[in-house]
């Protein structure tokens, strides 16, 4: 018997829910969307949304706190309607900006997941005095063109370090870390002799780069912009109304795609030959999932794996597999280009 607690949470497995997604007879369109404001409840918030969105077989990954929302889902078309009128029926969310993928096959997300964190993107700041009351001024795509031709202008790229090597804005500054809590410190200490600069900031859908420059006020900074919705707004805006595209290469997704071209520009390369290159992948040794580029002719050569120790691996017996596995932490893995190459 289904019980109450079941319809709160997903209940297939990723080969379960994969078949079901595919077996779908209707298209998806990708969206992200994230908005700060206070949230007096986030579980019952939490378990109110995740009943509504599974009627509407909405898919993705949402992050709800007491400072707000952010998600990133795949929402049927036949619906997106729906799906707007609850979201905006929420007096805090009414006309929220809804971004849309750049480039979409309606494979984005294949379950849903709605978690409740104590923020909706992890930053480290522990000052009680930090408020989000006051954030940096919104540019549009057109103002960012415009502001960022002046070379006095510090452009600051406030994604990680993986997101940045495939593609970035023209002479963005790099903050290269693993996480967007250790960008926050590096950006203040990086600029601290550059508080009376116009300072503009961005990522790939708003939420970082807004938080980004409400730590960058609060730490001194007098002129600070962030781009308003991120990368995702900006390309379908200068699409839309034929600007100048002032993003190189392919912008970062964390979902199935792991990128969406903005330009033709193909900046990054291959992580075992050096060829260039911008497709990421996952390593397919469960043990490692690494998290790296790779060119098709490696893929062909390393089976998927970023080593030939984890090609081998692969092709060990599910039992040998599970074993070599015990004791170690499958967290998150990602490559770092500033360390050393990937072992042949």
């Amino acid at each position: 018997m289904t019980t109450k607690k079941n319809k709160l949470y997903n209940q297939l497995n990723r080969e379960q829910a994969k078949n079901e997604l595919d077996s779908e007879v209707f298209s998806r369109i990708t969206i992200s969307f994230y908005k700060y404001f206070n949230i007096a409840n986030p579980q019952q918030f939490r378990d109110e949304m995740f009943i509504i969105f599974s009627e509407l077989k909405v898919l993705g990954r949402i992050y709800v706190a007491s400072e707000g929302i952010n998600a990133q889902i795949s929402v049927p078309s036949i619906n997106y309607e729906k799906f707007v009128n609850y979201l905006y029926n929420i007096k805090e969310l009414k006309n929220l900006r809804l971004n849309k993928a750049v480039s979409d096959d309606g494979k984005s997300f294949i379950v849903l997941k709605i978690k409740v964190r104590n923020k909706i993107v992890a930053d480290g700041i522990e000052d009680p005095l930090f408020s989000m009351s006051k954030t940096g001024k919104y540019l549009s795509a057109q103002e960012f063109n415009q502001l960022t031709q002046d070379p006095n202008v510090i452009v600051v790229d406030m994604r990680n370090h993986y997101e940045y090597e495939v593609g970035h804005f023209d002479n963005a500054v790099e903050i290269p870390s693993d996480t967007f809590k250790q960008q926050l410190s590096m950006s203040i200490e990086m600029l601290k002799d550059k508080k009376d600069k116009d300072i503009v900031m961005y990522c790939t859908g708003g939420i970082r780069c807004e938080k980004a420059s409400a730590w960058m006020l609060h730490n001194g900074f007098n002129k600070v912009y962030h781009l308003e919705g991120g990368i995702i707004n900006y390309a379908n805006t200068v699409k839309k109304l034929n600007l100048p595209n002032k993003f190189i290469g392919k912008n970062f997704v964390f979902d199935e795609r792991l990128g969406e071209n903005i330009s033709n520009e193909i900046i990054s390369h291959c992580h075992q030959c050096s060829q260039l290159c911008d497709i990421h992948t996952n390593c397919k040794n469960d043990g490692c999932h690494l998290l790296f580029i790779q060119c098709k002719k490696c893929n062909i050569e390393y089976e998927g794996c970023c080593s030939n120790e984890c090609k081998h691996v692969i092709h060990l017996s599910a039992e040998e597999q599970k074993e070599l596995r015990k004791g170690k932490n499958n967290g998150a893995n990602i490559f770092n280009k500033s360390k050393v190459r990937l072992k042949k």
